[in-house]
């Protein structure tokens, strides 16, 4: 957990700019990316919605789990702090999600959607796509899974769509790439963030908190005069 301090810090994601952070495995990098949105959707007067793609239905099922903890501990604190706080909805949309589900969804749209490449596309191409015209923040996880496949320029092609959703005026859509791998790390900030109509590559900051390896090396011999050896 120590990286979700250390990205808090920063403010990148606070701001609303697009970011692409590399960290180790289990520093805490999917909550940060979670944290300015948490906070903007329980005390702000403003609450687009934030979408969670996920390359794997299972860390998508993970993450919504992972989420409640958090979730019930932000409204817990601020009613001992005495401070109005919004409920967080989350709900979780892949193709294992069954017909009740998806029509209660569309009803009552979550506050964090959870879902897969292949599931948004579905989303934006039926009648689920008036949910996701207020999404204001796409969390990409994983994205060293997808960048480089057929299914990442899919996926990319389906942030333009939810770009060309976005009220005219608003401020363009934040996107946040997260894993431990991926590399070289300009070039997939240029692909999460796509490109202007101009042509231009939009601005994505990259975070790079990619632990480092220190090596010792020791050599070791069993007699200082090599040629005595034998």
């Amino acid at each position: 957990m120590a990286f979700v301090a250390s990205f808090r810090k920063r403010r990148r994601h606070a701001r609303g700019e697009s970011t692409l952070v590399l960290a180790p495995t289990g520093s805490g990098k999917t909550l940060a990316a979670f944290l300015a949105a948490i906070d903007r959707l329980a005390f702000g007067a403003e609450r687009g919605r934030v979408i969670y793609v996920s390359p794997l239905k299972a860390l998508a099922v993970d993450v919504e789990r992972n989420l409640r903890a958090p979730l019930a501990g932000v409204l817990d604190q601020a009613a001992r702090a005495g401070v109005a706080a919004h409920e967080i909805t989350l709900g979780v949309r892949t193709g294992d999600t069954p017909q009740a589900e998806r029509a209660r969804m569309l009803k009552h749209p979550p506050d964090i959607l959870i879902t897969t490449p292949e599931s948004l596309y579905l989303m934006l191409t039926s009648g689920a796509q008036k949910i996701l015209a207020s999404a204001d923040t796409v969390i990409v996880d994983e994205i060293h899974q997808l960048v480089s496949t057929k299914r990442g320029a899919h996926l990319f092609v389906s942030l333009e769509r939810l770009e060309a959703l976005r009220p005219k005026g608003a401020r363009p859509l934040q996107r946040i790439g997260l894993s431990a791998t991926q590399r070289p790390l300009d070039e997939v900030a240029r692909a999460l963030g796509g490109y202007e109509s101009s042509g231009a590559p939009r601005r994505v900051t990259i975070v790079d908190a990619g632990a480092k390896k220190d090596f010792i090396l020791r050599i070791s011999a069993p007699d200082v005069d090599m040629a005595r050896l034998g």
